[in-house]
């Protein structure tokens, strides 16, 4: 079979291949990019006839240069920030979150710290994560918890602190210290080793607990301010006060055995305060009544001691009057409330033997209404 070269090869003319037509191309083509290039000098050369290097094309190159110099000066604050203009190194303003200018760099710069965000400082113990729980749990620190109380025991504090920059102090917060979560967490610390080391540790474990937290806060304060740190402390809030771990168990006990005690001494407080009113409500009574018996007696004696001076005064004058009256009414009293008989040894009385049952010859009474009416 001869040979014939049709342009194509052995399998025909055109791009083809032994089984066919070859490949075709698919879809639009990519535009090319010396065309491009091409088409935008045509272009710069329609707006500057001189060229490139001529005044007009210099001076429109300067314009867009400064133009784009200009337009770098706009930034934005985000909610959180406050943008901080610094004027060739010097704190000149501040401005709020929202759309700002600047002048361009190198006049102009801002940096943009979170001044309006309230920050959080752990210490005692750190979060980590936790693959097993999808999330982060608390790990204690002890270097950091465990602290020296006054009355030489340990304890184990947990806190947190809440911290954020000052609105009048964001130049120092920026220009005066380095590392401001670093600051603040070591003056918190050694802020509340200060203030347990002053203190029991039986009022850290009830009840102390707000006053505490607010020297600690009052003392973290005053140091951050004394280093013009620009930070407000908002904050502190202890997560956790408890002996150590090897201990905690035996502390317990002696915390159980110490309610006990209270409870007996206010079970004790309680009767004593029942029992000392009444005593002292008796004793009153008693000598209300002695009181009373002794004005009763001075004043019976003092009646009869006046008495006997106005019956002696009448003695005086007639004597065997009152001598006489004196021995009736003592008669009269003596035999006022007796059984009496009166035998005058008359003629009357002739039939009396010597013993005679003195009672029975005494007239007999007569029986009331209701004794008679109870007889029948």
């Amino acid at each position: 079979m001869p040979w014939k070269n049709q342009g194509g090869g052995p399998w025909g003319s055109g791009p083809k291949g032994p089984w066919g037509s070859g490949p075709q191309p698919v879809g639009p083509r990519p535009p090319d990019l010396e065309d491009l290039l091409r088409r935008g000098q045509d272009r710069l050369q329609q707006i500057m006839p001189g060229g490139y290097f001529s005044g007009i094309g210099i001076t429109l190159i300067i314009l867009l240069i400064v133009a784009f110099w200009l337009l770098s000066g706009f930034f934005r604050v985000q909610s959180e920030e406050l943008g901080v203009v610094l004027r060739f190194g010097k704190h000149v303003r501040t401005v709020q979150p929202g759309l700002n200018y600047h002048l361009p760099y190198p006049i102009e710069t801002v940096l943009l710290p979170k001044a309006l965000r309230v920050n959080t400082i752990s210490v005692g113990m750190t979060l980590i994560d936790d693959p097993a729980r999808r999330g982060r749990s608390i790990r204690d620190v002890p270097e950091e918890s465990l602290m020296l109380t006054g009355d030489e025991n340990i304890v184990d504090v947990d806190f947190t602190v809440l911290w954020r920059i000052k609105p009048d102090g964001i130049g120092e917060f920026l220009f005066n210290i380095q590392n401001p979560e670093g600051t603040v967490k070591a003056v918190s610390e050694s802020a509340m080793r200060e203030v347990i080391g002053r203190s029991q540790i039986q009022p850290i474990l009830t009840g102390a607990r707000n006053t505490i937290e607010q020297r600690v806060q009052e003392l973290i304060q005053k140091t951050l301010d004394s280093y013009g740190a620009g930070i407000l402390i908002t904050q502190v809030q202890m997560q956790k006060v408890d002996p150590p771990a090897q201990v905690i168990d035996a502390f317990r006990d002696v915390q159980a055995a110490r309610a006990n005690l209270e409870q007996l001494q206010n079970e004790a407080h309680t009767y004593a305060n029942q029992v000392v009113p009444q005593a002292h409500g008796r004793a009153a009574k008693i000598l209300q009544d002695a009181e009373g018996y002794k004005e009763q007696a001075v004043a019976e004696a003092k009646g009869q001691s006046a008495r006997f001076l106005k019956v002696y005064e009448e003695y005086k004058k007639a004597p065997d009057v009152t001598r006489e009256r004196i021995y009736l009414e003592t008669m009269e009293r003596v035999l006022g409330g007796a059984d009496k008989l009166v035998y005058d040894g008359g003629p009357s009385g002739q039939g009396v033997v010597p013993y005679l049952p003195l009672p029975e010859l005494a007239p007999k009474r007569t029986p009331g209404p209701q004794s008679s009416g109870a007889s029948r």
